[in-house]
């Protein structure tokens, strides 16, 4: 018998006092983490990931705390790693950093004065710059560049996946494993997650329409031809059956993004512990 899959909270950007209510609430419920995800510029309002993570240091102390994911392209990977160090003293070994390469808006790369095609070979070499600055004193270093995949099966303690189905899910993890061995690493206490987009509603079509309407605004683009394919999406019931199609694949942690709108985000996740999470029993 396998445990139930973990679940993290991504959570959307709230006035302070609304934020911190939902992080304490959290960790009241049945929450393993609460997450952020990051952008120096973006369609709609966002804070600052890291420094949003500090201030909930103080008003938690079970639930982790997580970048996903961080778009260390955009930064100079020494201050990151000082940065992140920090994060992690202050919410006590609690702190995930998940980075990624990012892309879907080209201005931010150029807002940061970084080439948008150096991207993935960047965030490939800032790894193992941010890894020899927490591991050694003093610290030197030499990389080189892989593919993104290959960066999680061969630099990675975990990979979280983002706009897949679970088809393509099993697909994906497959390939990290293949690379982890190409690599001579062996995957023990790897987590393979998966970012997901969830909309609870009393009906199918109901939810589709407040999970198109959201994404679209967030995103810039028409998100009504993704629904299906990659929306977990209607009642209680077609959500949790949608989460075990991903599990089925191989996925082990969910992090929940609710596409509802921000003032329903903190009732949305209640009923999402009262009503998702029971029907995923163990299995």
């Amino acid at each position: 018998m396998t445990a139930v899959p973990g679940f993290g909270v991504q959570l959307r950007s709230h006035p302070p006092e609304r934020q911190w209510r939902i992080v304490r609430r959290l960790e009241e419920l049945a929450f393993d983490s609460v997450w952020t995800g990051d952008h120096v510029a973006f369609n709609v309002p966002l804070h600052e990931s890291l420094t949003l993570l500090a201030s909930y240091t103080p008003i938690t102390h079970r639930i982790r705390i997580g970048t996903c994911v961080y778009l260390l392209a955009l930064r100079a990977p020494a201050v990151a790693a000082k940065m992140t160090a920090t994060l992690d003293v202050l919410s006590g070994g609690r702190f995930i950093f998940g980075v990624g390469v990012g892309g879907e808006i080209p201005k931010e790369f150029e807002l940061c004065g970084v080439p948008h095609r150096e991207r993935g070979a960047r965030v490939t070499e800032a790894i193992d710059v941010v890894r020899t600055l927490w591991r050694d004193t003093p610290a030197t270093f030499e990389g080189r560049f892989t593919r993104f995949l290959a960066r999680a099966g061969c630099q990675g303690d975990g990979w979280v996946s983002y706009v897949v189905h679970p088809e393509r899910y099993r697909e994906s993890v497959a390939r990290i494993r293949a690379a982890a061995e190409a690599a001579g690493r062996t995957l023990d206490g790897f987590v393979c997650a998966h970012l997901t987009f969830i909309t609870v509603a009393r009906d199918y079509e109901s939810a589709k329409a407040d999970w198109v309407r959201l994404l679209s605004r967030r995103y810039a683009q028409d998100f009504a031809p993704l629904a299906e394919k990659y929306g977990v999406i209607g009642t209680a019931e077609q959500c949790a059956e949608k989460i075990e199609r991903f599990r089925e694949a191989g996925c082990t942690y969910f992090i929940l993004d609710t596409i509802v709108d921000p003032e329903q985000q903190q009732e949305h996740l209640e009923l999402i512990a009262a009503e998702v999470l029971p029907r995923l029993v163990p299995r």
